[in-house]
């Protein structure tokens, strides 16, 4: 199966004039950014294939663009070779979701500038791009992990001005679950395994998030400094 991603998209391209509807808050993030980068924010690469994100809100940020990179491939794919009997209306979904995983992309690299790590390449080998049920479980597995990550690694971020918009790109994240949960199965986008009692979304922290991205990575990515537990 091919899974070979080209990056210059039509979403892409999408994301690069949608990247200016986030000129208020990114701009503010950006000059945050320059002011508090210092030598100990610097990545550190792996030299085995791999690289580190990084600390402070840097790493959280590289952290964020690791897994965005991860979905947008992913849904680039998807919509490039569609499952065998993809209805109009889910390819309609599929694009819009790949849209929006690029924006986040390109957002986070933008906002990185020379902090941000490298391009990663993604390990899709496992994944049956022709079954309706593999790309929608995998996609499932995608988004609940991506919520979960936000959500888990929230409480470390320092700026106010990323937490802000953490908060937003995970809402995004939680429209996309709910939409492939009810594709998967009517009414299931509120279930047990990821909304509790509490009407409260699961988390994950960094350290239990990267082992289950990477099994989808040829580029593995690691978090040095975030060795954390909620």
């Amino acid at each position: 199966m091919k899974t070979d991603i080209n990056p210059i998209s039509g979403g892409a391209n999408m994301a690069r004039r949608s990247f200016l509807r986030y000129a208020g808050a990114g701009a503010a993030a950006v000059a945050v950014l320059g002011a508090t980068a210092c030598h100990k924010d610097r990545v550190m690469v792996d030299p085995v294939n791999g690289t580190d994100i990084g600390s402070g809100d840097i790493g959280i940020l590289n952290y964020a663009y690791a897994l965005e990179q991860l979905e947008a491939a992913f849904y680039t794919q998807v919509v490039a070779t569609p499952y065998s009997g993809i209805t109009n209306l889910e390819l309609t979904y599929m694009t819009d979701i790949r849209d929006h995983e690029v924006i986040h992309r390109e957002f986070f690299k933008a906002a990185l500038g020379t902090s941000a790590i490298k391009q990663l390449t993604p390990d899709f080998s496992k994944i049956n791009f022709s079954s309706r049920d593999n790309v929608l479980a995998t996609a499932k597995a995608f988004e609940d992990l991506g919520v979960q990550a936000y959500d888990g690694a929230g409480y470390l971020i320092q700026s106010a001005t990323y937490l802000t918009i953490a908060g937003k790109i995970v809402s995004v994240e939680a429209r996309h679950a709910a939409l492939i949960a009810n594709l998967i199965n009517g009414g299931s986008f509120v279930s047990s395994d990821q909304v509790d009692a509490n009407g409260l979304n699961g988390s994950k922290a960094i350290a239990d998030v990267l082992p289950i991205a990477n099994a989808f990575l040829k580029t593995k990515v690691s978090a040095s400094s975030f060795n954390y537990t909620i």
